[in-house]
C-alpha cells in the first residue's frame, strides 16, 4: 500500500498516464483520419476529457509537489468522471429504440472563452452523429469502450487516493 500512496511522487507514473491518454488521443485521429470515422459531439467531448487527463499528468512532470500533485488529482477526476458520464450518455443514445427522439448536438458547447471547436477544428469540430454506431470491437461500440477506459481511469485514480488515506492513518 505504501507504493501506491507515494506513486504521485514518482514521475514514471505520470508519464504512464500521460502516454495512455495521448495514444488515446493518436487513436482517435486515427480512426477520424485514416479510418474516415467522423466524430460526432460526444465524441469530442470525449476527447476533451482525454485531453483533460493528458494535461492532468503534465503538470506534476513539470513540477511535482505537494500543490502541482492536487491539481493534477483534480483534473485528473473532473476529466475521468464527466468522460465516464458523457461515454455512459453517449451508450443511451446509441441504444435508444427511437433514435429519432435521441439526439445530440451539432455545435459543441465550448465556453465562450475556450472555443475549441474554432480555434482548432481538425481536432474538436464534430462531423458524425451520435446515435450512429460505425465501429466496433469484441460486440463493442466505440463508446462502449470509452465507458470502460473511463471507469478504469476513475478507479485508478480512487485506488491510489484511497491508499493515500489510509496510509496516512496507519501512521
Amino acid at each position: 500500500m505504501n507504493f501506491l500512496a507515494n506513486l504521485g511522487r514518482n514521475s514514471s507514473a505520470w508519464i504512464w498516464l500521460l502516454l495512455s491518454a495521448f495514444f488515446l488521443e493518436i487513436a482517435a485521429l486515427y480512426f477520424q483520419y485514416a479510418m474516415e470515422l467522423r466524430p460526432c459531439i460526444m465524441c469530442i467531448y470525449q476527447r476533451t476529457a482525454v485531453f483533460g487527463i493528458m494535461f492532468a499528468a503534465i503538470i506534476p512532470l513539470l513540477t511535482n509537489n505537494i500543490i502541482s500533485r492536487m491539481l493534477a488529482y483534480v483534473l485528473w477526476g473532473v476529466s475521468a468522471v464527466w468522460g465516464l458520464v458523457i461515454a455512459l450518455e453517449h451508450v443511451e443514445i446509441q441504444s435508444a429504440k427511437n433514435s429519432f427522439f435521441a439526439t445530440c448536438e451539432i455545435v459543441p458547447n465550448f465556453p465562450s472563452w475556450a472555443p475549441l471547436h474554432e480555434w482548432l477544428p481538425n481536432i474538436f469540430a464534430a462531423t458524425g452523429d451520435c446515435g450512429d454506431i460505425d465501429w466496433s470491437f469484441l460486440s463493442l461500440t466505440m463508446p462502449q469502450w470509452m465507458t470502460v477506459i473511463f471507469a478504469l481511469y476513475t478507479i485508478t485514480l480512487t485506488i491510489v487516493l484511497s491508499c493515500k488515506v489510509f496510509n496516512k492513518k496507519a501512521r
